[in-house]
């Protein structure tokens, strides 16, 4: 016999249990995610086009077939041309639209993970290279000039064999963040490798790069960094290299980064950014 307080205590029925999401309804579900307004306009654009189409195709049809005929044969020949269209064709042109889209959110992906360092989430070396070879070669219409900063992080090593690599990629979302927050729109970030970042500033002059690399290597210290529960300070050295003039990724790459052996070699966490023109008749000299 149940008491009053076993009967309360028994947990009450909540239906059946939940059954967790199979593959591909999780797959569609992203990609419902990633369908814009853009690939709806143009499911339902086509949809209605296409049938249409086909109401159309059934009438001229009809007309050039039955032509002739008694005008109650004729009304039913042309009731026929609209009405089976009607019931046929929305359904065939919706799917044949939706696996369209499909495709396209497909492509988009790929060329996204093609592009993009799955850790941080900004551009990766390949296409960073691309992006500036592109402005390089092309300019804007603020002119061919700009800058590039590489920004490394301090004393990574120790991050890692002090906390785990999983906070040392912690510590790198955290430093790609703090990147992002800082720059203007149509300016570049991509991780080039390991700790190390790229910036690319296009139409800026020494004293606006200048301005920018502190402001970054600022937001990275106060950056909120605390693997333990304590807060850890992040610092990054900053190399940049200011160009007027026609050159290549590689040659302003290799000149940005004597920037940051300098600024390493002058004690972490600073800003060093020279002149373009400067650092290759230094190169020359040497």
């Amino acid at each position: 016999m149940h008491t009053i307080a076993s009967i309360r205590s028994t947990p009450r029925y909540m239906g059946k249990p939940r059954v967790p999401p199979s593959l591909g309804e999780v797959l569609m579900l992203e990609r419902f995610k990633q369908t814009t307004a853009r690939d709806w306009l143009f499911v339902i654009g086509w949809t209605a086009l296409g049938t249409l189409g086909c109401m159309l195709f059934g009438l001229i049809y009809m007309r050039a077939a039955f032509f002739g005929l008694e005008p109650r044969a004729m009304q039913q020949a042309f009731t026929s041309a609209i009405v089976m269209p009607l019931l046929v064709a929305p359904p065939l042109f919706l799917f044949m639209t939706l696996k369209i889209v499909a495709l396209r959110c497909a492509n988009r992906r790929l060329s996204r993970d093609a592009s993009t360092d799955s850790l941080t989430d900004v551009l990766n070396r390949g296409a960073f290279a691309r992006e500036i070879d592109r402005f390089l070669e092309v300019g804007s219409p603020c002119g061919q000039r700009g800058a590039l900063l590489v920004i490394d992080a301090d004393n990574f090593k120790s991050i890692n064999d002090r906390f785990g690599h999983h906070h040392g990629d912690e510590a790198l979302t955290i430093i790609a963040r703090s990147i992002r927050a800082i720059l203007r729109s149509g300016d570049l970030v991509g991780r080039l490798g390991g700790e190390e970042f790229g910036v690319f500033l296009p139409g800026v002059d020494m004293d606006t790069a200048t301005s920018l690399a502190e402001r970054i290597r600022k937001a990275i210290n106060l950056a909120v960094f605390a693997p333990t529960g304590q807060a850890s300070q992040l610092s990054v050295s900053v190399g940049g290299a200011v160009f007027e003039t026609g050159i290549g990724f590689t040659d302003l790459f290799r000149q940005a980064d004597r920037s940051l052996y300098q600024a390493k070699r002058f004690g972490r966490n600073r800003v060093e950014v020279v002149a373009a023109a400067a650092l290759q008749r230094q190169v020359a000299i040497v």
